[in-house]
């Protein structure tokens, strides 16, 4: 027993000192209960193979699908057009739209994926930024409290709950009415306190906004040049080849071909002007021309020349086609040839639209143009095909990639089948027709089928250092109850506090999980008090169920600090929040959910 509380104490100094990072303090634990011989050597590595880390795993995969198809991406942009410029209608939708997604997906991707786009809000609006990521960092962390998956501590929690024998479980939505409740009351307490605890300042100061395709075009004087090229069933252009007809096209008519948007069997494609690619009727072509050229252009080849479409109706296109800025790099072998001769269309399948000499923009006569040590290019074509430029390092440095470029989806046109496969997982799990475990396994396994997620991408999405602490500290659990350490500790908790009753009961684990959880991360909280509070309850003859409940809750009421959650860091600096921001907001905030959970517990598992 002394061993264990000596591993125990070792590892929450370890935790609060912040070195070595937290996995590596997981693998020290398994070892030393290996090494002292607590634990067996099956045993003290079982957590690597239990059902709670495998489930985690493809839930990592699962929120990965979401993102690579655009779904949360859609979702931020409703938000966008809902909420208009009001801060409270944005506010109250940033956070139930947050909860809603992080019922089923990580919490550190809803995060990354919607900080874009409430900085996006902030800059169009003129709304204080700091007043509008907060509550998306709140809202996020309630989210934990929505479903049994939503949250690392909720399986957790749940599996020693079986593998105590306790039944019933709590139950894919049993977390559901706590979460619910929870958000409502921060999102009033958000909209009427919390803003104002933040920031008086309604508006915030001008936001640089990430640089766009259009922009980097506008800074090489071609914006106005962007043309659309519809060619007809009777154009000369009709089965013609883009290697027969690039140069024609440039000296008559000074045009550069960019991209095609072709149609077939329903659905919309969008090529880059390769050497090889054919003319075809209904194809829509990508140009940069000069307007007075348009007139020739649609007499002479019959086709219509319209200006480039709408702002909203860009983004199918840029998820494939778009433009960069490179430079020659110092060393490259391309300085003091021409352009016609660098020939980068056969080479790398992209097409130069314009140099950029000593701060001079050019866009004429580039065949002939020799290019010098510090010019840049503006070229143009299919993003897979820019990005290989950066591949030969020792000719081309990408400058500037477009924010198109950082928001292209890697599955476009798959999100139908992602949703499809997650309201079939989380079937599989609310109505317990297959075990977590199975459902997040097979979940994984059918986007990467749907090809909503690449197979060589799949071990970078899972978060191997939150995995290998789970595994690494589900066996301290293990020992604290096999050397009766967690049968010791409760006892002494009911014999000290016991006369609190149930409800002062609950009310002391909620606020020593949410103390210990300041230090600790929620995964190691969950795995050391959850055993506690359930030998208390049993202790006092009520129902494990609600102590139980009451450490997943506090677990993910982690809002006092900037270091007790992933979440909070990820917001404090495009934010600009201090360690007193969080506190001001957050102590009232776990004041809140602390009483409610209390009192929905004791309703709900202590009646009487």
């Amino acid at each position: 027993m002394w061993i264990v509380v000596g591993i125990l104490a070792g590892a929450v100094g370890l935790f609060v000192w912040g070195r070595p990072r937290a996995d590596i303090v997981g693998v020290l634990v398994v070892v030393a209960l290996m090494s002292s011989g607590v634990l067996t050597p099956t045993e003290a590595l079982a957590g690597f193979g239990s059902p709670v880390v495998i489930l985690l795993a493809g839930i990592f995969i699962v929120s990965a699908g979401l993102v690579n198809t655009g779904i949360t991406q859609r979702l931020g942009e409703f938000v966008v057009k809902v909420g208009g410029r009001s801060e409270a209608r944005l506010v109250a939708l940033v956070m139930v739209l947050a909860a809603g997604i992080g019922s089923v997906m990580n919490s550190a991707a809803i995060v990354s994926m919607l900080i874009p786009v409430v900085l996006t809000v902030t800059a169009a609006t003129g709304l204080n930024r700091k007043r509008m990521l907060m509550p998306l960092c709140v809202a996020v962390m309630i989210s934990g409290m929505m479903t049994s998956i939503a949250s690392s501590p909720n399986i957790i929690i749940e599996s020693i709950l079986s593998q105590r024998g306790i039944a019933p479980p709590l139950g894919f939505f049993g977390f559901t009415p706590f979460g619910v409740v929870t958000l409502v009351v921060s999102v009033v307490f958000m909209l009427v306190v919390g803003r104002n605890l933040l920031s008086r300042k309604r508006t915030g100061d001008a936001d640089a906004q990430e640089t766009s395709t259009f922009d980097v075009i506008e800074s090489y004087g071609l914006k106005a040049r962007w043309h659309l090229l519809h060619v007809s069933a009777d154009s000369s252009l009709v089965g013609q080849s883009v290697a027969a007809q690039r140069q024609p096209l440039r000296d008559r008519y000074g045009l550069d071909l960019l991209g095609f948007e072709k149609h077939g069997r329903g659905a919309a494609r969008y090529l880059s002007a390769r050497p090889e690619t054919v003319f075809e009727a209904g194809d829509l072509v990508f140009t940069l021309v000069d307007e007075q050229q348009t007139a020739a252009l649609s007499a002479d080849l019959r086709c219509q020349v319209t200006g480039p479409r709408a702002e909203d109706e860009r983004r199918e296109v840029l998820q494939d086609v778009g433009v960069a800025e490179v430079m020659l790099a110092p060393e490259s072998k391309s300085i003091g040839t021409t352009l016609g001769d660098l020939d980068l269309a056969a080479a790398h399948n992209v097409t130069v639209l314009a140099v950029r000499h000593r701060g001079q923009c050019i866009t004429e006569d580039l065949p002939s143009r020799t290019l010098d040590f510090g010019d840049a290019m503006l070229v143009g074509g299919n993003w897979d095909d820019i990005e290989r430029l950066s591949d030969t390092r020792r000719n081309f440095i990408l400058l500037n990639l477009p924010a198109e470029y950082q928001q292209r989806l890697v599955a476009p046109g798959r999100a139908r089948a992602a949703v499809a496969i997650l309201i079939a997982m989380v079937a599989c799990m609310a109505f317990g027709w297959l075990p977590g475990a199975d459902a997040a396994l097979l979940g994984a396994l059918a986007m990467v089928g749907a090809r909503c997620v690449r197979v060589d991408s799949i071990y970078r999405l899972i978060s191997w250092n939150a995995l290998v602490l789970i595994a690494g500290m589900l066996p301290l659990a293990t020992a604290l109850a096999k050397t009766g350490t967690t049968t010791l500790i409760a006892h002494h908790l009911v014999e000290t506090l016991g006369a609190l009753g149930p409800t002062g009961m609950l009310a002391v684990v909620f606020l020593v999980t949410a103390v210990v959880a300041l230090f600790i991360s929620n995964s190691a909280t969950a795995v050391l008090i959850a055993p506690v509070a359930i030998e208390a309850a049993q202790a006092l003859h009520v129902s494990p169920q609600g102590f139980a409940m009451t450490v997943a809750i506090a677990c993910s009421a982690a809002f006092v600090t900037p270091v007790s959650s992933p979440t909070n860091m990820l917001v404090m600096e495009p934010g600009g929040y201090r360690f007193s921001d969080y506190a001001k907001v957050g102590v009232p905030l776990l004041a809140l959910t602390m009483v409610i959970t209390v009192v929905m517990a004791r309703l709900i598992y202590l009646p009487g």
